[in-house]
């Protein structure tokens, strides 16, 4: 405006960019600490080092957490200044930490374990600890993983329901809870897209009827079941 400060965001951008790239490899510390977390629970290691995984999970989630409020805080500010156009540049530092307190104020301990990532990893620790029976004594433990793997209905839980063949890249869906064989849910959806269609959840009695792409996430924990049934099918021969 015309006798006002010209006020350019071009560092701001910037910092942005740079923060979401921060943001990235925060997934990537999660990613590789469920695989640590689902490795443990596999070879039957102490369940404190299991625990302790699932503390670091949390860190990182509350690591995401608080990058999330900062990057809210920043965006909140500069949407703030373009609407009022002061005549005075603010103290955009001050601002920012001013909403991003606010932001973090409001935390809580129920915001982490609904953080999506923690809350899939989660599911996937409790469904591998149950598989493997790491919560029962040692001698139930054993029994309970060839038990597993000898039972058929536990088997069926590997056939895609779309191929009915064994899943080699299981995805489940957060909606439904449903797992499928990748390549082929995402050819579904595929095809339910060029016909400006809704693609249904192929499970037979599953009344989800709208699956995405964003729904689907990888299930390494069946992934690992799967391949666990085949080491031993393997050495039986």
């Amino acid at each position: 405006m015309p006798g006002g400060s010209v006020i350019s965001f071009n560092a701001v951008d910037s910092s942005l960019s740079s923060l979401k790239n921060c943001q990235s490899y925060i997934n990537t510390g999660m990613d590789i600490a469920s695989n640590v977390a689902f490795d443990l629970v596999e070879n039957l290691n102490d369940i404190e080092e299991v625990n302790a995984m699932e503390n670091v999970m949390l860190e990182y989630a509350t690591m995401d957490r608080q990058l999330n409020h900062y990057m809210q805080a920043i965006e909140a500010t500069v949407n703030q200044i373009k609407q009022d156009i002061p005549e005075i540049v603010p103290d955009l530092k001050e601002l920012v930490k001013e909403k991003f307190t606010a932001l973090e104020s409001r935390n809580s301990d129920s915001d982490l374990q609904r953080h999506e990532k923690y809350k899939h990893f989660k599911e996937q620790l409790k469904d591998m600890r149950k598989q493997v029976g790491l919560q029962t004594d040692a001698d139930e433990a054993i029994e309970q993983i060839d038990e597993d793997i000898t039972v058929t209905q536990s088997q069926m839980k590997f056939l895609c329901p779309i191929t009915q063949m064994e899943m080699k890249k299981p995805v489940r869906n957060k909606v439904c809870g449903h797992a499928y064989e990748e390549e082929a849910i995402l050819k579904i959806i595929q095809r339910q897209e060029q016909k400006k269609k809704k693609a249904r959840c192929p499970k037979i009695g599953c009344v989800h009827s709208d699956v995405k792409r964003s729904d689907l996430v990888p299930d390494e924990a069946l992934k690992r079941r799967i391949d666990s049934q085949n080491k031993q099918g393997r050495s039986t021969l």
